[in-house]
């Protein structure tokens, strides 16, 4: 038996965390100094920390600006931060996107931009399609939310109503030379799906993003639509971005190694299941959950001492009368709780490595057998708060919140299940 299951699961997390350290990932990635200027520009939910990571390897001059999240941010000397909102954007994000373009403009060939992209860069950046507004990209961003779509499918949308995403910020930077360093959260590391791709430009097209809308009903005005149906992406193939180059230097999958490497530094068998599963956060808690019980009843699967392990991005479909509190980790973890109410000898760990689940102050939760017992003595029904989407609530009953606090990274969802 395992004497302290929760802190061995949490030593794991940590362990993905260091793994995508910006710190020692940018440092293996510095590109060559320019004859002419070094612009930094940054976003995401790492910005500032990856910021700060560029600004300790950089020997050279240089002119950064970064949006990050509201919330503690790392101390730069050469770059300013500007913070907006996540997961909805606000005025404050409006502007940082206007400020970040005009940083990049009147630049030549001998000069570099420097990009550092991670996730949450959709929602800090937006900037509307000329005629539209910012309550339009909210109604949009909402309606992206609420529709269980996966991420790959929101940032089709997302980046064809955009000024900046889609590839449009290394645009405006040409004829400059810019080096995009990605902290990956999307499941399959697509560069260009990472914050919507501002410096990254893929093959999608405006007839694709309105499949996404049509496929998942998104509830948008006749404009909004009519923006995205017109909406012209700049391709791969643009002169504006030949010499460019894009590196992912960090990625669940490298995060879930890392863990699972310390996991047989610690007697255990390490089972990684995918880096990149998508779909509905309780069905998958539940795939989760049925594979875990299995090993454990049966003692089929990895030998004993066990953790399965897995990343990507699930999702929730939300509807407007069922809304409580809550992330798609804890979400995923009390379909999970349910499904092994009573079982022995199985903990697990879901939380999103950003520090940050959905709108609220964990990272995520730890269940067991006995979860769903301490919610109902506690005095609360988890079907009933799984059924209206209030995963948070029913693991505050329980004792059971995972809270590390922001992580400075983000590649997406590590979830550990601790069997034996």
């Amino acid at each position: 038996m395992i004497g302290a299951p929760r802190a061995l699961l949490t030593s794991l997390f940590h362990a993905a965390i260091e793994a995508a350290d910006p710190h020692v990932a940018i440092a293996r990635h510095l590109p060559q100094r320019p004859k002419g200027r070094t612009v930094l520009v940054a976003a995401g939910k790492a910005a500032s920390q990856m910021a700060a990571a560029f600004e300790a390897a950089w020997d050279g001059p240089l002119d950064g600006l970064a949006v990050a999240r509201y919330g503690p941010v790392a101390e730069c000397r050469r770059t300013r931060i500007l913070q907006a909102a996540h997961p909805v954007p606000d005025r404050a994000g409006l502007l940082a996107a206007e400020a970040l373009m005009n940083h990049v403009r009147g630049l030549n060939e001998d000069d570099l931009v420097v990009a550092l992209i991670s996730g949450g860069g959709s929602a800090l950046l937006p900037a509307p399609p000329i005629g539209l507004t910012l309550a339009d990209e909210i109604a949009l961003n909402k309606a992206l939310l609420a529709s269980g779509a996966p991420i790959s499918a929101m940032n089709v949308v997302r980046k064809h109503f955009s000024r900046i995403k889609g590839g449009r910020l290394a645009a405006l930077a040409a004829p400059a030379r810019v080096v995009t360093l990605i902290v990956s959260d999307v499941p399959g590391d697509h560069a260009a799906f990472v914050a919507s791709g501002p410096t990254v430009p893929d093959e999608t097209t405006a007839r694709e993003a309105i499949a996404v809308v049509e496929n998942y009903r998104l509830p948008l005005g006749a404009a909004v639509i009519d923006a995205i149906r017109n909406a012209v992406a700049p391709k791969p193939a643009d002169p504006a971005f030949a010499g460019n180059e894009v590196h992912i230097i960090a990625s669940a999958r490298v995060s879930l190694d890392a863990a699972g490497q310390a996991a047989r530094q610690s007697g255990l068998t390490p089972l990684i299941l995918s880096d990149a599963i998508e779909g509905e956060a309780r069905e998958i808690g539940r795939m989760h959950a049925a594979l875990a019980r299995e090993f454990a009843v049966y003692g089929t699967g990895p030998a004993q001492p066990a953790v399965l392990l897995s990343g990507g991005e699930t999702t929730v479909t939300l509807d407007a009368e069922r809304i409580g509190k809550g992330g798609r980790n804890t979400e995923f973890l009390l379909a999970a709780a349910l499904d092994l109410d009573g079982v022995d000898r199985i903990t697990a760990l879901s939380a999103d490595t950003d520090g940050i689940d959905g709108t609220e102050e964990n990272a995520g939760a730890f269940c067991d057998g006995a979860t769903a017992a301490r919610i109902r003595a506690a005095g609360g029904d988890p079907r009933a708060l799984l059924a209206r989407h209030d995963a948070w609530s029913a693991f505050s009953l329980a004792g059971d919140l995972f809270t590390p606090g922001p992580t400075g990274t983000n590649v997406n969802d590590f979830r550990a299940f601790l069997i034996g």
